[in-house]
């Protein structure tokens, strides 16, 4: 992998200078993708520390699926992979880190997140059975959400579509994960408003047993974005 060094085109350069100038009321959200752990790609975290010190960032969106949960999937889990107390294990582990950079962060719950709750309900297990997804990871000051609107932006993990889709019906500017091959931001103009939807890329290890599934897909965009003040939003890219 080659050192990661951010290039900035001189409109970037002057949306930070005149933030940074800001008394304080600014919000510069860093959104970090699907990081699918303990199946996330190597040097995404630093990457993503990197992005938040440039861009002044005051506030951080996990946008969903933290963890994988390859041994619960709905669908066939690799028989030679991790057995389920392995996997969590090296999540919590690998999480200590990504909770170390960043101890105070919004997460918005996945669908892989979730996936625990789900089989749990198809097993009739009560809800008073299961702990709350900060207890069992060890990152009790993320804040859980399934949406989370900050500065007029909403934050969603995606399910429902794509970015572009989701911002126009709802008419709102949207940040979304979830697919991991997209990674941009489309804004729509009209007399009296702005608004944009933006798909924020992902942190996954494409090489992963746990993502298999996708080998026939494009390859992942490996991203994180950045929402300064609600206004403007910037797709920011790994160098691989």
């Amino acid at each position: 992998m080659k050192d990661y060094r951010p290039r900035l085109n001189e409109e970037e350069y002057e949306i930070i200078r005149r933030y940074r100038n800001e008394d304080g009321k600014t919000n510069n959200v860093l959104c970090i993708g699907d990081l699918h752990e303990p199946f996330c790609l190597d040097g995404y975290l630093a990457f993503c520390q990197e992005t938040y010190t440039k861009y002044n960032c005051n506030r951080v969106v996990f946008i969903g699926d933290i963890v994988d949960n390859h041994y619960s999937s709905y669908h066939e889990s690799d028989p030679d992979g991790f057995s389920g107390g392995d996997e969590l294990d090296l999540a919590i582990f690998k999480l200590k880190a990504w909770y170390k950079a960043f101890p105070k962060a919004d997460w918005i719950i996945g669908n892989h997140d979730r996936l625990i709750g789900r089989k749990a309900m198809t097993a009739a297990i009560s809800r008073r059975w299961v702990r709350d997804y900060n207890q069992v990871l060890e990152v009790p000051n993320w804040k859980m959400y399934e949406e989370l609107t900050i500065d007029n932006v909403q934050y969603i993990h995606g399910e429902g579509g794509t970015a572009r889709t989701r911002s126009k019906n709802d008419l709102i500017s949207t940040v979304q994960g979830h697919l991991h091959t997209d990674a941009y931001t489309h804004y729509w103009v009209g007399k009296n408003y702005k608004i944009f939807g933006m798909q924020v890329g992902c942190g996954i290890n494409a090489k992963s047993y746990a993502m298999a599934y996708a080998k026939q897909f494009k390859k992942p965009a490996i991203g994180c974005g950045v929402i300064i003040n609600g206004n403007q939003a910037i797709n920011v890219m790994m160098e691989l």
